[in-house]
């Protein structure tokens, strides 16, 4: 014999449902912000226009890797290899 139990849905349930949401919104929030802020990071540095076309590739590409490179090692390059 085949038994359905009704699943119930509680105020506990319901918070953390709002929370999770609220999180994962946040999240991609935060990520958006990243790859955007990077992708004009990289256009309107000081870096050769070879330089930053590979950079926005790169940042299109892979963005979240390409993102955090480009705060960590490209932007840095950028400013000494301009204000030599």
């Amino acid at each position: 014999m085949l038994t359905l139990i009704a699943h119930t849905t509680t105020s506990t349930d319901q918070t953390w449902g709002f929370f999770g949401a609220a999180g994962i919104i946040a999240v991609l929030a935060a990520y958006a912000l990243l790859v955007i802020g990077a992708f004009f990071s990289a256009l309107f540095s000081p870096a050769s226009g070879g330089m930053k076309l590979v950079w926005i590739v790169f940042i299109v590409i892979a963005p979240f890797i390409g993102s955090l490179l480009w705060f960590m090692v490209g932007k840095r390059n950028a400013h000494e290899i301009a204000y030599r």
